[in-house]
């Protein structure tokens, strides 16, 4: 296990910085483009409901998120990467620390007052986590990209070679 991790191996890294953004890409999808929207469509579910079950669903899917950009910096900091697969790191956790420390406690008081029944719900802060969330989406394709392409090499055809 230690020379998995040590200092001379890099395809941990490697991996990890391109399974991690794969990774956090899916949850993005299937917990903000899919679960959130079809949550309110669910016979039975109120707005308090639903707003509830959102925060506890939201709540995880940020620690998740947290967890995998500390690795996700581990992995750009421990071995030699591009400056732009970089700043795409750091780009995607300063997007990550504003959508968790500035955006949620804002969008938490508004769902407390809704479920308080002080406020109707009707709100502008959601705009702004679907814009962090769409920020992520396209940074998170970009470093996909550069990852990958670091890995795959085109061989060009030769003028011999048949068709698959």
């Amino acid at each position: 296990m230690a020379k998995i991790l040590s200092s001379q191996d890099t395809r941990l890294s490697a991996g990890a910085r391109v399974v991690l953004p794969a990774i956090w890409l899916g949850l993005i999808i299937g917990i903000s483009l899919i679960e959130a929207p079809l949550k309110f469509t669910a016979p039975g579910i109120t707005i308090p409901l639903g707003l509830g079950i959102g925060r506890l669903v939201f709540t995880a899917m940020n620690w998740v998120e947290i967890v995998i950009a500390v690795i996700l910096l581990w992995a750009v900091l421990k071995s030699a990467v591009g400056n732009g697969y970089r700043q795409l790191t750091y780009a995607v956790v300063a997007v990550l620390i504003i959508k968790v420390a500035v955006i949620r406690p804002l969008l938490n008081k508004r769902t407390d007052a809704v479920v308080a029944g002080v406020d109707d719900g009707g709100s502008s802060l959601h705009l702004f986590y679907i814009a962090a969330d769409g920020l992520l989406i396209v940074a998170l394709i970009t470093m996909l990209i550069v990852a990958v392409r670091r890995w795959v090499t085109v061989q060009p055809a030769s003028k011999d070679a048949t068709p698959n």
